[in-house]
C-alpha cells in the first residue's frame, strides 16, 4: 500500500478507536473484516499504530495541537508503527518539520502525566503499592506484550513442540515459571501451523497459565471454572485432569462460551462441559452445591493488568466502575464458594492490579467465611516445582499468601490470586 494511503487508513482507524464505543481489539478486528485486501504488514502497522496512540494518549494529546490537519491524522503520525523514512514520504513539508520537533523533545523534560500516560485516579494507587517501581511499571505498560503459548500436555511435550515450531521457522523460549509455556520472539500466523490445528498449542499469557496451575486439579475430580469466558484456563485445567473427571465451564455469556467450542474440539478434551448460567445464583449452580472438589473464580474485573495488550481499558474504566465491579466480585465469590465440599479448594483470581479488586476482596471473604482457611500460594507453587515461586507471591500472614504478578517484574500480565481450603 502507498504510504499516503496507509497513513490515511491509520488515521481512520485511530478516529474509530478513540470514540471508545467498543473495545479497541473489536474495533481493529471489525476494520480488518471490512477491509479484506489489507496484507499482514499493513494490518500490523494499523493495529500497532492504534495501540501506540492509546498507550501514549496524554503525551500525544499534548503534542498534537502544535501540528496541523485533522487531529486523528496528527495522532496517527505520532504513533505510526513503521520506518520513519516510510512515514515521512507520506507527509507534507510542514508535517515533517513538526514531527522532527516532536521527536526532539526530551522525555525527562515532560510533565509526569505526559510520561506515565495514565488517568490520574489510577496513578496514586499504583505509587502506593510500588513506590520506586512505579516508573518501571509504566515503562512495561507502554510496551507491547509478548506472545505466550501453552502447550497442551495432554498429548504433547513442551520440548517436542518447541522443536516442531523451530522447524516451522517460529523461534521460542520456555517461559520462566509455567511448565507448559513457550514465549515467541515474533507474532507469526499461528493458525497456519499444524501444532495449532491439532490442538498442541493455545495462545495464553504465562500468568493465566499459573492460575490454572494454582488450582492443581487432579484426575477424576469434579471441578468448576466459574467464569470460564472463552475457556483458556478451562482447557489448561482439563489437561491437568488428564481428560478424566468432570469439568464444568460456567459463564453468563453464551457468546464467550461459543468461542470455547472450536478450541475445545482442537484440544481433544472430552471432560469439559460448557454451560451458560443466568447469574451466580443460577439453578445449575445450586444443584452442585457441596459436591465440587475445586473451583476457580476468574472474576470479572477492571482488566487493568492487561494494559500492555488492551491499552484502551485505562481510558474506558473509572473509579465508579471499579467500585461497582467489587460488589459483583464479592457476590460471585460467595456463590462459587457454596459449590465446594469439605477439603475442596477455592481460587479467586483477577487480571487487575488494584488492591480493592484483589487483597481487599480476599480479606473480606476470609473474615466472612470462617469455614474456609487461606492457603499460601507460594507454598502451593513451590510444591509444584515452580521456579522462584516466592518471588511471584506477596501479602497475607505468611508474606506469600497471594499470587501477585506484575508486568515489569515477571513479564506477564498483572494477575492476582488467593487460595482457600474448605474445612
Amino acid at each position: 500500500m502507498h504510504p499516503k494511503a496507509l497513513l490515511d487508513a491509520c488515521s481512520e482507524l485511530v478516529k474509530l478507536a478513540l470514540r471508545f464505543e467498543h473495545p479497541a481489539d473489536s474495533v481493529v478486528s471489525r476494520y480488518f473484516r471490512d477491509h479484506k485486501s489489507l496484507g499482514p504488514r499493513e494490518r500490523a502497522t494499523l493495529a500497532e499504530t492504534v495501540y501506540t496512540v492509546l498507550r501514549k494518549k496524554l503525551l500525544f494529546d499534548h503534542m498534537a495541537p502544535s501540528g496541523s490537519g485533522p487531529k486523528e491524522r496528527r495522532l496517527a503520525i505520532l504513533g505510526f508503527h513503521g520506518p520513519r523514512d516510510f512515514l515521512k514520504s507520506a507527509l507534507t513539508d510542514q508535517e515533517r518539520k513538526w514531527l522532527d520537533q516532536c521527536d526532539s523533545i526530551s522525555v525527562a523534560d515532560l510533565m509526569e502525566r505526559h510520561r506515565h500516560n495514565l488517568p490520574e485516579w489510577l496513578v496514586q494507587p499504583l505509587k502506593d503499592q510500588l513506590g520506586n517501581e512505579f516508573w518501571p511499571l509504566v515503562d512495561s505498560l507502554n510496551q507491547p506484550a509478548p506472545l505466550d503459548l501453552r502447550v497442551n500436555t495432554l498429548n504433547d511435550k513442551r520440548a517436542e513442540v518447541q522443536r516442531e515450531l523451530e522447524l516451522a521457522g517460529v523461534a521460542s523460549r520456555v517461559t520462566p515459571y509455567s511448565p507448559w509455556g513457550l514465549r515467541l520472539a515474533d507474532k507469526p500466523a499461528l493458525t497456519k501451523l499444524d501444532a495449532f490445528a491439532r490442538g498442541a498449542i493455545e495462545v495464553q499469557d504465562e500468568g493465566s497459565q499459573l492460575l490454572a496451575l494454582l488450582l492443581d486439579a487432579k484426575r477424576g475430580e469434579m471441578v468448576v471454572d466459574f467464569c470460564a469466558g472463552a475457556g483458556g484456563k478451562t482447557l489448561a485445567i482439563g489437561a491437568t485432569m488428564r481428560n478424566t473427571g468432570r469439568l464444568y465451564a460456567f459463564d453468563t455469556s453464551t457468546h464467550r462460551l461459543d468461542a470455547l467450542k472450536p478450541r475445545l474440539a482442537r484440544s481433544k478434551l472430552s471432560n469439559v462441559h460448557p454451560a451458560a448460567i443466568a447469574h451466580e445464583r443460577d439453578d445449575r449452580v445450586k444443584r452442585l452445591a457441596g459436591k465440587i472438589d475445586r473451583v476457580l473464580v476468574d472474576a470479572p474485573c477492571s482488566g487493568l493488568g492487561t494494559l500492555r495488550r488492551n491499552p484502551d481499558l485505562k481510558w474506558r474504566q473509572s473509579p465508579e466502575a471499579v467500585q461497582e465491579m467489587t460488589v459483583k466480585q464479592d457476590a460471585i465469590l460467595a456463590s462459587a464458594a457454596r459449590l465446594l465440599k469439605p477439603g475442596g479448594r477455592l481460587v479467586y483470581a483477577t487480571c487487575s492490579i488494584l488492591p480493592q479488586e484483589n487483597e481487599e476482596i480476599a480479606r473480606a471473604f476470609t473474615e466472612a467465611n470462617r469455614e474456609f482457611s487461606p492457603l499460601p500460594a507460594a507454598e502451593i507453587l513451590s510444591n509444584l516445582k515452580v521456579e522462584s515461586a516466592a518471588a511471584l507471591c506477596s501479602g497475607g500472614e505468611t508474606g506469600g499468601d497471594y499470587l501477585r504478578l506484575w508486568p515489569h517484574r515477571h513479564q506477564t500480565d498483572g494477575f492476582f490470586a488467593a487460595v482457600w481450603v474448605k474445612n
